[in-house]
């Protein structure tokens, strides 16, 4: 029984994988947008909740430490980690506010914001993408499939094509470390 249903998850997965191929495109001008941005002195900032909140600071950590290459550090950061910061605009603002007021605190013209939500309807998301715009940060929705409200309101949107939150959550992820090795190679095509 357990045997068959791993090899049954294990092809769904495979499945949605293939499919994700045809997004190479989206994947490939998120890492030129993101290299554009860094080699022009901004950053990239991530955000999302739960799962996504810990791919955030998974992929901001690619960009500051390295992926594959043997680099100079990136500015990147994961608006997720800072728990004075979102207690305190949580507690004071509302969980809503969290992301929104550190793009209004940090960024800048020309930075990046990519936010990962399995719904694509994460209000706090979506409010940090709203202010985003505002200031001329370029916003990138990783979703899952249908997109959610984020896909019309992200400049770039990546639906993946999973519909459970898990496979989802694993399509971002390596659409993440796709665009670290891609911007890397961009940046710094000599290494």
């Amino acid at each position: 029984m357990s045997k068959e249903w791993i090899s049954q998850e294990l092809h769904s997965v495979a499945e949605s994988f293939h499919a994700l191929a045809a997004l190479a495109p989206t994947i490939a001008e998120i890492a030129e947008r993101c290299a554009a941005s860094l080699k022009a002195g901004g950053k990239v900032m991530f955000c999302g909740n739960g799962g996504s909140a810990a791919d955030s600071q998974h992929l901001a950590a690619e960009f500051v430490g390295r992926y594959k290459l043997e680099r100079p550090a990136l500015n990147s950061v994961a608006l997720t980690v800072d728990t004075s910061i979102l207690t305190a605009v949580g507690n004071d603002y509302g969980y809503d506010e969290v992301f929104r007021r550190q793009v209004e605190g940090i960024g800048k013209a020309g930075d990046i914001l990519i936010g990962l939500s399995t719904s694509g309807n994460s209000r706090n998301v979506l409010l940090a993408f709203e202010k985003a715009s505002s200031m001329g940060i370029t916003t990138v929705a990783l979703t899952g499939a249908g997109g959610g409200k984020m896909k019309e309101a992200a400049d770039i949107a990546l639906p993946v094509p999973a519909g459970i939150t898990n496979h989802i959550q694993e399509m971002h992820i390596t659409c993440g470390h796709l665009i670290c090795e891609l911007t890397e190679k961009m940046l710094f095509p000599t290494l």
